[in-house]
């Protein structure tokens, strides 16, 4: 999982979830907010990040900061993913196979932010256990950097990419 820089990368962001929070003290209660933020370049580059302010807009800007600090690289097959994965973080676990051209994306919410900005445009996807946003996108950004491409499979093993795929 190799982290990449974010400069001369053009990237998109979107939020994924805003959350109230309040902590009450002796005067009342104290709002807070907090914006799970995903962004990509839609060509295999993907990051997540959690800002807290006590505005929104905030929280959205602090997000995508931190986001565009724990960028990875997903290997791609195509429009597809190269192989079946299950990604695990906490309590989330997210199942991905690849899918056929024109299937299309088939996830929800989170998982669907995090595979679109990644450039995926053909998967089958399925959110088990938790359905905790934070866990979900975490899960899946943990399922992607896991994904290994036939190249690097045979780098590993040190043979060649054909007697890897027969």
């Amino acid at each position: 999982m190799a982290k990449i820089d974010a400069s001369g990368i053009e990237l998109q962001e979107r939020v994924v979830a805003i959350n109230r929070v309040s902590k009450t003290v002796k005067g009342g209660r104290i709002m807070k907010f907090s914006a799970l933020v995903v962004v990509g370049d839609g060509n295999g580059i993907i990051g997540f990040g959690l800002g807290k302010s006590s505005e929104v807009p905030d929280a959205i800007r602090k997000g995508i900061e931190d986001a565009k600090k724990n960028l990875i690289k997903v290997a791609l097959k195509g429009t597809t993913i190269p192989h079946e994965i299950t990604g695990k973080y906490g309590a989330g676990v997210v199942l991905l196979k690849p899918a056929a051209p024109g299937t299309g994306v088939i996830a929800g919410g989170p998982v669907r932010a995090v595979i679109e900005m990644v450039g995926i445009k053909d998967i089958r996807s399925k959110a088990l256990r938790s359905n905790n946003p934070c866990n979900v996108v975490r899960a899946t950004v943990d399922g992607l950097s896991k994904l290994r491409n036939a190249d690097e499979v045979a780098a590993i093993r040190g043979k060649s990419v054909k007697e890897i795929l027969d």
